[in-house]
């Protein structure tokens, strides 16, 4: 966070007139992006192989292409949200989503899904997190920390509103007919959310703060912030692994596919609730002692899924820990950076600390459904994954930067 303590340094203008309907509208389209477009993939991807014949590895790589070019779109993206707003973006990027989801539903052969795929990643860079972040920041200032807390909450129920429900369409209906009706809602809820939501002006932006003392490109090249980069790096690619190798883990352990996606769902209430505990954890623990916390609990639960084979309640519990661990990290992650190093060059450091956990993250999917084939099965991939997560919280450890 910026770390500014008045309305006027936080907007740039003493008279600003916060958009009441923008928190909500950013709320609901969060849930539905989310839910949409990266959601729904990991509870279809297993028709869409046994209908078409493409190999997992081939469906897999087409949605982690996508979080690549979200993450390379994500830079000329913030640019234009710095300029003009969140409004033009966001609503063109739901346009995107939603071309994106048609474009699936009827994809005749792997190029066109992959095209398919690439024109999503678009819609994240443009839908996600990152542009909502940056509309609330600029409109609610000194309160920023509070409605950015309800759109991520928000954001955590993705998972378990759309993943049942794209199961249960998915039993009656095709999985393209299931992506087209998924394309549908998503272009009825967040094109008008974002077009209507997010007219309010636009306000200036607030002027850096001065007084804190360390320089950015020091902190950026010393150990403890490279060895907390790595850290982050690696549970990111084993958080993000599991996410998506839940449901095909799960139905190797005999779970139908629709039991598979309310595990998945029920994850995504887990970490919401998980969000709610993190401040009084912030308050309890030390930043080093709260980072390798948390990031060894995420081990533990990937392990445990590794190793229990049932019955599906405990399966389930454990899914909903693990969410439980995830909502937290992503809170962690949020203030790694004002946390160690203060907020004057907040946007640089957490710039240069998120783009390898971006990249990592985008490559879990393609990369857990191949060693899966190579180590044979999800078990063993997430045992593998958990063992990634000891390593990183190791570096965590060594990470303390005093």
């Amino acid at each position: 966070m910026t770390g500014l303590h008045t309305s006027e340094a936080a907007t740039g203008t003493g008279d600003r007139s916060r958009p009441r309907a923008a928190l909500p509208a950013l709320c609901a389209s969060q849930i539905t992006s989310w839910g949409i477009v990266y959601y729904a993939f990991p509870v279809l991807n297993a028709r869409i192989t046994a209908d078409t014949g493409w190999s997992t590895t081939a469906t897999t790589g087409a949605f982690s292409a996508a979080l690549i070019v979200s993450a390379l779109a994500g830079v000329p993206v913030g640019r234009v949200l710095d300029r003009r707003g969140p409004r033009a973006v966001m609503t063109l990027g739901s346009v995107l989503g939603a071309a994106a989801m048609l474009t699936l539903a009827y994809a005749p052969n792997l190029t066109v899904f992959t095209l398919a795929w690439l024109l999503a990643g678009l819609s994240m860079a443009s839908t996600f997190y990152q542009p909502a972040f940056a509309a609330l920041t600029r409109w609610w200032g000194e309160d920023r920390v509070r409605a950015l807390t309800i759109v991520t909450l928000a954001g955590g129920l993705a998972s378990t509103a759309f993943a049942p429900l794209t199961a249960t369409l998915a039993e009656h209906l095709s999985w393209r007919t299931t992506y087209a009706i998924l394309a549908l809602i998503l272009a009825t809820v967040t094109i008008p959310a974002h077009a209507l939501g997010l007219r309010a002006p636009w306000p200036p932006a607030a002027a850096h703060p001065t007084g804190q003392t360390h320089d950015n490109r020091s902190v950026a090249r010393s150990r403890p912030f490279l060895l907390l980069a790595a850290a982050l790096t690696l549970n990111g690619f084993a958080m993000y692994a599991v996410v998506i190798a839940l449901v095909p883990l799960l139905t190797e352990r005999g779970a139908s596919p629709t039991a598979a996606a309310w595990a998945l769902g029920l994850g995504g209430a887990g970490q919401t609730l998980g969000r709610t505990l993190y401040s009084a954890l912030a308050r309890r623990t030390g930043v080093t002692t709260r980072t390798v916390t948390l990031i060894t609990a995420g081990g533990a639960t990937t392990a445990a899924l590794a190793v229990v084979s049932g019955p599906y309640p405990l399966l389930l519990l454990l899914a909903v820990t693990a969410g439980m661990v995830r909502g937290n990290l992503t809170l962690l992650q949020a203030t790694a950076v004002s946390d160690r190093w203060g907020t004057t060059h907040y946007g640089r450091l957490s710039g240069l600390l998120a783009a390898p956990v971006t990249i990592a993250s985008a490559l879990a999917p393609f990369a857990g459904a191949a060693l899966a084939g190579e180590l044979g099965g999800y078990p063993a991939l997430f045992g593998l994954l958990a063992g990634i997560s000891v390593i990183a919280g190791v570096l965590a450890a060594t990470s303390a930067s005093r």
